[in-house]
């Protein structure tokens, strides 16, 4: 299926930008901090628009959010975990899987996304011998697993090995770009600094 097709396919995964986190490390609701010129979130939302997949935002009911065009949904406001985030939009999804995404990833592939979007079935990537959980592919036949895992309070990377999901060896993603950086986050000002650089280079 090239991207033309995916962008008509009724059937293609959401995209889901989790921004219900407090920012704390970088002192600032993340979604809005701004990475040359533009709010952090808009670079996933964009990655998605790309590769011409359905996008919604995922936020607490406090969440502060830059104004956006993609639909927001909200999620329970406890507990502050990412998996409230992805459980709501597999809720919001139609039946559909969810790529969930962070909203401070600003290097993003829409080509990448459009080949997890691909794959139909929960999957997850391995960047330096690490699963990650985000972006990763979450279906609808793995929230059972996922509620009793936020019920337990895992960590969203133990609740998604209990999905078995489809496992992405860091080769196949070098296609797309550099894997750490495609998954890098921006967590605090000094990531922030690093992020300007690279777009600058």
């Amino acid at each position: 299926m090239d991207e033309r097709e995916l962008r008509r396919s009724p059937y293609a995964p959401v995209v889901a930008v989790l921004a219900g986190g407090l920012g704390r490390r970088m002192g600032a609701a993340k979604a809005a901090v701004e990475l040359a010129g533009w709010p952090l979130i808009s670079y996933p939302l964009r990655a998605a628009a790309q590769a011409g997949l359905p996008a919604l935002v995922v936020a607490k009911s406090d969440s502060e959010l830059p104004p956006l065009q993609a639909p927001i949904v909200r999620e329970p406001d406890s507990p502050r975990h990412p998996l409230c985030g992805v459980l709501a939009a597999l809720r919001h999804a139609g039946g559909r899987a969810v790529l969930a995404v962070a909203c401070d990833m600003p290097f993003l592939s829409a080509r990448l996304l459009a080949w997890m979007a691909e794959m139909g079935e929960a999957a997850v990537a391995t960047v330096d011998g690490r699963a990650q959980p985000l972006p990763a592919l979450y279906s609808q036949a793995s929230r059972p697993a996922l509620e009793q895992a936020l019920a337990r309070g895992d960590s969203l990377r133990a609740a998604l090995a209990l999905t078995r999901a489809r496992s992405i060896a860091e080769h196949e993603l070098r296609s797309f770009g550099d894997p750490r950086r495609m998954f890098f986050s921006v967590n605090d000002a000094g990531d922030l600094r690093l992020a300007e650089g690279w777009l600058r280079a």
